[in-house]
């Protein structure tokens, strides 16, 4: 069984700030990392130290190469990314504050010039009960999705960063959601006081055939199927910075479910990796290998 990462792959250029830059204000940074990022990429850095066999498609410009090297090194399998000579790689502009948060620009590049072509190449070397992967940051979503489902592939969909595209999607299609509060409420049209717990039976109520995974900040996270739902509590460490929790979180979770652990035991080591992951500097090099969330102990 094979996993499919279907995503972005980013230039992240993070600038380590006091607080985030206010309308009219210019402020000084005290350092600028450049690195590999980019939603997709950091999932399958996940799924890759969390010891599953991965392989990643998606689109690069040629300044974009060293991309295919880092994961490579990482053991991501890179045949499926095309190299593209009139787009830029996708990159993001990420400001980290002193409190370890942060906030993202996005420009797509070639992240968004994915053809149906490249789907149909890629989508063929794979088999049904394979699983794909999929996030908000790659265009041509729906026909990915509709391909997939139709050979059967286990379709997990992160509806991130969430608009109005997702809703357009066959959510129906899609066996895992793997998303957010504020994700999960756009998708419910659900109130803003909402809690956790229900918002997780409305979604399993909405799409009954899928598993939900639904994150909760420092509430840890919700399970939710047709047969079993139980939350996760967090891991409570200082972070420094949150920028890859959420897709440390992701790539863990359905590695643990490719070793054939339990919806529980593969919640839990995803949460142990996330926690990891915020008390470290940067994307997909903050990301620990398996060995290390198994056994580190927190505070």
């Amino acid at each position: 069984m094979k996993v499919l990462c279907y995503g972005s792959l980013n230039i992240d250029f993070t600038y380590e700030v006091d607080h985030f830059v206010q309308k009219g204000e210019t402020i000084s940074s005290q350092a600028l990392r450049t690195c590999g990022g980019g939603k997709g990429l950091n999932q399958s850095t996940a799924l890759a130290k969390a010891g599953a066999e991965v392989y990643h498609a998606g689109c690069v410009g040629e300044d974009g190469r060293f991309l295919l090297e880092q994961m490579e090194a990482s053991g991501i399998h890179t045949e499926y990314v095309t190299v593209l000579r009139e787009v830029r790689t996708g990159n993001a502009i990420i400001q980290n504050d002193r409190d370890g948060d942060n906030c993202i620009i996005l420009y797509g590049g070639a992240n968004h010039a994915i053809t149906s072509a490249q789907a149909d190449a890629v989508l063929g070397a794979f088999e049904a009960g394979d699983f794909l992967l999929l996030q908000n940051e790659i265009n041509h979503l729906e026909y990915i999705i509709r391909k997939a489902h139709e050979k059967k592939l286990k379709i997990i969909l992160n509806p991130s960063p969430m608009d109005e595209k997702i809703l357009g999607l066959p959510l129906e299609m899609v066996d895992y959601f793997v998303l957010n509060e504020i994700e999960a409420c756009q998708i419910l049209s659900c109130r803003a006081e909402t809690q956790g717990e229900e918002m997780a039976k409305l979604l399993r109520e909405r799409f009954p055939a899928a598993a939900i995974v639904l994150t909760l900040g420092g509430d840890g996270s919700v399970y939710a199927d047709g047969e079993q739902f139980f939350r996760q509590p967090v891991y409570r460490v200082k972070a420094v910075d949150t920028t890859a929790a959420g897709d440390t979180f992701t790539g863990y979770f359905i590695a643990a479910l490719l070793k054939g652990l339990a919806a529980a035991q593969a919640m839990d080591i995803a949460a142990r990796a996330a926690a990891i992951a915020v008390t470290r500097k940067g994307a997909s090099p903050s990301v620990p290998e398996w060995a290390e969330a198994e056994s580190f102990l927190f505070p």
